[in-house]
C-alpha cells in the first residue's frame, strides 16, 4: 500500500445545521464540506442494543458514517494504533478513509448509521479478514 493511512486522518466532521421553531435541518452536498463524492448511500437500522456491526476495512472506498439517530461508537485501527470515536448526533459525522479497519459497535437500541460511500458496492473492494488487512497495509 502506498500511502499508509492512520486512525488520526479519521476525522470527525460538522455537517451544521439549521434550527426552525419545528425542528432542525442539516445538509449534505457533494462538492461542499463533504471530503468525497457520494455515489452510495445506505443506513443498519433494527440492530440490538449493544450489539456491533462493520469489522472490515476498504481498498479504496471513502466511507462517512452519522449517528441519524441513536448512538454508537466506531473503533478504528491502522494496524499500529487504535481509535475509538462516540457518534450520537445527527449533524456530526466520521470520515473514515480506505485502508483503515473499522468495526461499528455499542449501538444503542434504536440507533440508525447512515453510511456514506465515495463507491457502489464493490466485494472485491472489502478486506473482511482482519489477518488480510494486516497484509494489505503491510504490503
Amino acid at each position: 500500500m502506498k500511502n499508509k493511512p492512520n486512525v488520526f486522518e479519521c476525522s470527525v466532521v460538522d455537517l451544521g445545521k439549521i434550527n426552525f421553531s419545528e425542528g432542525n435541518l442539516t445538509v449534505i452536498e457533494n462538492n461542499s464540506q463533504f471530503p468525497f463524492k457520494v455515489k452510495r448511500v445506505f443506513y443498519l437500522y433494527d440492530i440490538a442494543g449493544g450489539e456491533s456491526r462493520g469489522a472490515h476495512a476498504h481498498k479504496e472506498c471513502h466511507q462517512f458514517l452519522i449517528a441519524a439517530s441513536g448512538s454508537f461508537e466506531v473503533s478504528l485501527n491502522d494496524g499500529e494504533f487504535k481509535r475509538q470515536i462516540f457518534l450520537n448526533r445527527p449533524d456530526m459525522g466520521l470520515h473514515i478513509p480506505p485502508g483503515v479497519w473499522a468495526s461499528e459497535v455499542n449501538f444503542s437500541s434504536g440507533a440508525i448509521c447512515l453510511v456514506l460511500a465515495s463507491h457502489t458496492y464493490n466485494e472485491a473492494d472489502y478486506i473482511r479478514e482482519y489477518d488480510d488487512f494486516l497484509n494489505y497495509i503491510n504490503e
